[in-house]
């Protein structure tokens, strides 16, 4: 019997932090791309500007770290935010693509890289002349050929890819926009109130409605009744490249959240040229003590109505039945006199 296959794109080098490798490359410890130093110095990343209708080309460099040859499918790919984190992550091969990914063309769709060796492939971008202006970021991506086998029943295989980013921006006038919405919080409290500590989640979206990349600064604040400040924080787990029309969905622990309180909660965000803010109330309540509160007051309505109705049957019982009238008889006719 033929085991399931499943393909995974692992596109290791796009997410800072994954591997310790030179500022001049996206590495993933087998091999690397990265753009082709200029006589000046060299780049991190590729930084392209150009109008609508023109043309550029340069060059990029894939380098093999292993002992043998290696083949990779070279593609250019959009940019966009991921769901979980809003982490910079580009297209499949098979996706459709709107940007980088359709204007870009290399010279060579696959090319086999001896072991330890640096092979460089030319590529050219033309830009349409109807493009909108600001930011188009994407990769230039090699992608290995070979899939690692999985085991067992599901068979899990796994294919790796290394990509060199590209900013592209394209002449015209730029928008920073940036909006703030769905906004929540939902409270996570102990069944008994005072043992155990009570939690937060503030839940939110983060939607670039511009056309250039932001850099998002986000502070939330919590009022308490009578305008406490409950909570004044900037948060830290927002993406540090928001791209434009992107829209991501994030989350916020607030550990020690009252559990019982009426407040607000105001978030804001802001980036260069631009700042949003949005609003929601929330009420801390322990909802055991509630439901024993409302148990208890049913059964006491349910008491008194039962001791109102005995005493509604108990007076019935005692009121006296009304004195019947006698009926007056009338006075017989005495029988007339004969004469």
């Amino acid at each position: 019997m033929r085991k399931p296959y499943v393909l995974l794109l692992g596109l290791l080098g796009l997410f800072p932090g994954l591997t310790a490798v030179p500022a001049h490359a996206a590495d993933n410890g087998s091999w690397s791309v990265y753009p082709v130093a200029s006589k000046i110095a060299a780049r991190p990343y590729f930084y392209l500007s150009v109008d609508p209708g023109q043309t550029l080309t340069d060059k990029v460099a894939v380098q093999n770290k292993t002992g043998g040859p290696l083949t990779f499918r070279l593609y250019a790919a959009d940019a966009y935010n991921t769901a979980r984190d809003g982490g910079f992550a580009v297209r499949t091969v098979q996706e459709r693509m709107l940007g980088v990914g359709a204007w870009a063309r290399l010279a060579q769709s696959r090319v086999t890289v001896p072991g330890h060796t640096t092979v460089t492939v030319p590529f050219t971008l033309r830009v349409p002349q109807g493009a909108e202006p600001g930011d188009h970021p994407g990769a230039v991506v090699a992608l290995d050929d070979r899939v690692d086998p999985g085991s067992g029943t599901l068979a899990l295989g796994v294919q790796r890819a290394v990509g060199a980013r590209v900013y592209l921006r394209v002449g015209g006038p730029t928008l920073p926009a940036l909006s703030v919405g769905q906004l929540h919080i939902s409270h996570h409290q102990p069944l008994v109130p005072g043992f155990g500590a009570s939690t937060a989640t503030v839940s939110y979206t983060l939607h670039n409605t511009g056309n250039v990349t932001l850099d998002p600064k986000v502070e939330l604040k919590v009022r308490g009744l009578f305008g406490r400040t409950l909570l004044d924080r900037r948060l830290t787990r927002v993406p540090s490249e928001l791209l434009p029309g992107q829209r991501v969905r994030l989350t916020e622990t607030w550990r020690g959240a009252p559990q019982l309180d009426r407040g607000d909660v105001t978030l804001t965000a802001s980036a260069s040229g631009t700042r949003q803010s949005a609003s929601t109330a929330f009420l801390a309540l322990p909802w055991l003590v509630v439901a024993l509160v409302c148990v208890v007051g049913v059964a006491a309505g349910a008491l008194l109505v039962r001791a109102r109705r005995g005493r509604v049957r108990r007076s019935a019982r005692a009121r006296p039945s009304p004195r019947v009238r006698p009926t007056p008889s009338r006075p017989r006719s005495s029988p007339s006199a004969r004469p």
